[in-house]
Parts: structure tokens; sequence; C-alpha cells
């Protein structure tokens, strides 16, 4: 691990965001935000039900319950995009797909290698560890 990773590890537990954080969330493309870190991010967060990719709110969307890795790349791939042209903003990356979605860390991880290299992308450590 780098030694700057260290530094830039989502709290496995966010109940409440600073004014320039985002809440970055597994979602599902219907923008059905019924469980897990989805529903935190329409209780607390501004998450828009029906909305299932980006930005909304203080809270960011990445879809991974419409089939395999390969198929959630695409949205992490849009999300880093995103990331690197807001650079006044701290995203909180949460772990994606591995709660209701089923995948594993070893599966998500790798797709955020990318992410590693953004200093104001915060990953779980299990992402760290994985990729």
């Amino acid at each position: 691990m780098e030694q700057f990773a260290t530094k830039r590890i989502t709290p496995n537990f966010i109940q409440s965001l600073n004014e320039n954080e985002i809440f970055v969330f597994g979602s599902n493309l219907e923008g059905m935000h019924g469980g897990g870190a989805a529903y935190t991010a329409l209780k607390k967060f501004g998450a828009i039900w029906g909305q299932g990719v980006g930005l909304q709110g203080q809270s960011y969307g990445i879809p991974t319950m419409h089939g395999g890795v390969d198929v959630i790349k695409p949205y992490v791939d849009e999300f880093i995009a995103f990331a690197q042209e807001h650079k006044e903003l701290k995203f909180l990356v949460t772990r994606i797909g591995c709660g209701i979605a089923g995948f594993q860390d070893s599966e998500i991880a790798p797709l955020f290698k990318e992410a590693q290299k953004l200093e104001n992308v915060w990953l779980p450590e299990s992402f760290w560890e994985e990729s």
C-alpha cells in the first residue's frame, strides 16, 4: 500500500458529511434506493428516488445491481472522470457492490485502481488492499 493511501480511507460508518463531501454508494439503474448504503444516501445525503447514476445532492450513485463487473466498470470509470473534474469535492466511496449486490471486495476494488491517484477520492480500506 502506498503511503498516501493511509490518509484517504473511507470511514466504515458515515452519519454526516461536511459541505464539500460526497457519499459514493452502490445503486441500481432504476434508482430504487431501498436498502444498504443507497438507503442511507436517500435518507441522509440527498439521493433522488428514481435516479440510479451520478451526482444527487451530497451523494453519487454507481449502479452495481444489473450484471457483472464488466458492466459496472463503465460507471466506475465515469465516476473517476467526474472526480477528476471536481477536485473541490471530497468523494467518500463506500464498499459499492459488496453488500446487497453480492460482489467480493477483490472483484470491485481493481475497478478503483485509477481512483487511488486522485487526492480527492477516499476508498474503503479493503479496496486499497485488494486492488
